[in-house]
């Protein structure tokens, strides 16, 4: 579910009912850690991410509780994006080994995506990060899905999760909001 109550994607899940999807469209990157005019962000001890005026911030008895931070872009009283923050859900010791735990929580069936090399805005430069992409349909809508994961500067992991159904979120906005995140 998008809900952001139900979403939960520790090293251990096996399942995940998330409801994903990025669709293309236009717009310009920011720079990393730069948070578009009329943004506001989420903001958590160790990761800071911008997300677009549409959505609205989840309040801590609205998100999961294995969420340090969400907003959901809703329609018709249904959500149909979420952004979540998950901070400290495995031990790991690179960038790479956190980004394969954040993998562990997308739902089984859905189309898994080669891991990227990105960078992310640190207290020090840029900090290394990974992105990965997912995809898959549920109850016959095609969803799609990014998460960059990485350590923070206590080389404790996070994760930050886009997940938006068809067509409510152009590329230049997954962008804006992957180029934002910020690393303490």
């Amino acid at each position: 579910m998008v809900s952001g109550k139900t979403t939960r994607w520790p090293v251990l899940a096996t399942a995940l009912s998330a409801a994903v999807l990025l669709t293309a469209g236009c717009g310009t990157g920011t720079g990393a850690g730069t948070v578009p005019d009329g943004w506001k962000t989420l903001k958590t001890p160790a990761v800071t991410v911008a997300y677009p005026p549409a959505f609205t911030p989840q309040t801590d008895s609205e998100r999961s509780k294995y969420n340090a931070a969400a907003a959901t872009l809703d329609e018709g009283g249904k959500s149909v994006a979420i952004i979540t923050v998950q901070l400290g859900f495995t031990n790991a010791d690179s960038a790479e080994e956190a980004a394969i735990g954040a993998e562990a929580g997308i739902a089984l069936g859905s189309t898994l995506g080669k891991q990227e090399e990105i960078t992310v805005a640190g207290p020090d430069g840029d900090e290394e990060a990974r992105r990965v992409n997912f995809a898959f349909t549920e109850k016959g809508t095609r969803y799609q899905g990014v998460i960059v994961a990485g350590l923070d500067s206590a080389e404790k992991s996070y994760a930050v999760r886009i997940d938006a159904a068809g067509g409510k979120l152009a590329e230049g906005e997954l962008n804006r909001i992957i180029e934002s995140i910020t690393v303490e």
